[in-house]
């Protein structure tokens, strides 16, 4: 392994036509290569102290991408809840003999 750690954060929240699905798949891809460079890092010919700053990165880079996912859920959990509130609920009329409609409102008092 190098001794040089590529960023592999996209700008996927930019939402660019790609739906969350797709962008969570591309995200959790990012997260398992930083994943395996993490744990690659200890094979590495660089000196401790370099090592630590990479792992560093790496792990502020996974953390950054987790969070990422979890903003695009919570996008997707409101668009879900939005959508069910503006599906406006249907008033039912229940025809019959001791329910009110349109035709049949009298009042009988006994």
């Amino acid at each position: 392994m190098s001794n040089t750690i590529t960023s592999s954060i996209s700008a996927s929240s930019s939402g660019g036509g790609n739906n969350v699905a797709s962008q969570i798949k591309n995200i959790t891809q990012q997260i398992t290569k930083l994943t395996k460079q993490l744990n690659n890092l200890s094979k590495s010919s660089a000196t401790a102290e370099l090592k630590k700053q990479q792992q560093q990165l790496l792990e502020v880079q996974i953390k950054m991408l987790q969070a990422q996912i979890a903003q695009l859920q919570q996008q997707q959990a409101q668009k879900v809840t939005a959508k069910q509130d503006s599906i406006a609920p249907t008033e039912t009329k229940i025809d019959g003999v001791n329910n009110k409609t349109d035709t049949n409102q009298v009042d009988v008092y006994i």
